[in-house]
């Protein structure tokens, strides 16, 4: 029997969302350990995937993301990355994926509506994926597919280059829509005045996603309020009396994930 491939969590000084990303991870089929950012070398190397989850790292100071991105450990994912291994960058992982530069030219500015700083956010979302066959963490994925989701930030909003933008029809994405998978721009579907709507976007090779919602956080069934409507909240209601333990609408991004850590074992 195949061994279960590995995945890193890495935890950051400020991080408090590893355990929820260690938790999705080994439901869908990893063996994930959470690995400090201090770990040797040669231990952080060693594993098939590596996930940096969300938080407050280094309490957010200069930007989000900044000082993290600088560390060392920094340095050994980026070699991972070029022998193709996977990177899942959440919310402030997906800070520290724009800091570093392993996605594209991207930054990752303050909560605007309209030009006007707002804050921090904290709501449930929807979004959808496009070109979802251009990255391993959306291949499952459809266009159809409309997806609820938490966000839970300050520093959201997605900004692109130049290049970036004219390389953005061939990438991977997800955006922000409403509950009927229509992308608008205003507000509240828009939540932080992203750039297209972007909600998370892959590197151009596929295998680093940094998303700024918490997939984790909508991995199974149980974690999804009964208020959010469609096909999940139907889903939702139709086992009030039954088994909430069940897959959730993200099951297709971490199976995506597993499955391609597996096939390079």
């Amino acid at each position: 029997m195949m061994s279960r491939p590995t995945v890193a969590v890495i935890q950051f000084p400020g991080s408090n969302c590893e355990y929820e990303a260690q938790r999705a991870a080994q439901y869908y089929g990893f063996d994930a350990q959470i690995v400090r950012w201090n770990e040797p070398v040669d231990h952080v190397r060693h594993f098939d995937a590596y996930i940096l989850p969300g938080g407050f790292s280094y309490q957010d100071r200069v930007r989000a993301g900044a000082i993290a991105a600088k560390l060392p450990v920094l340095k050994t994912i980026s070699e991972a990355v070029d022998a193709g291994k996977s990177v899942l960058g959440i919310c402030n992982g997906c800070q520290i994926l724009a800091e570093s530069g392993l996605v594209t030219e991207m930054a990752m500015a303050p909560n605007a509506r309209d030009g006007v700083p707002v804050g921090f956010i904290c709501n449930w979302q929807y979004v959808r994926v496009t070109n979802p066959e251009a990255s391993l963490f959306t291949r499952y994925f459809t266009a159809d597919d409309v997806l609820p989701v938490p966000i839970n930030h300050g520093e959201g909003r997605f900004v692109l280059s130049d290049s970036a933008q004219a390389s953005l029809p061939q990438m991977a994405t997800f955006r922000y829509c409403d509950d009927q998978g229509e992308i608008r721009t205003e507000f509240p579907i828009n939540p932080n005045g992203a750039s297209f709507n972007l909600a998370g976007i892959s590197s151009s090779k596929g295998n680093v996603f940094a998303i700024m919602p918490h997939p984790e956080r909508a991995a199974q069934l149980k974690q999804i309020p009964v208020s959010n409507r469609g096909a999940w909240q139907v889903k939702k209601l139709g086992l009030l009396n039954g088994d909430h333990d069940g897959p959730g609408p993200w099951e297709k991004l971490f199976v995506g994930m597993v499955d391609y850590a597996r096939a390079r074992q």
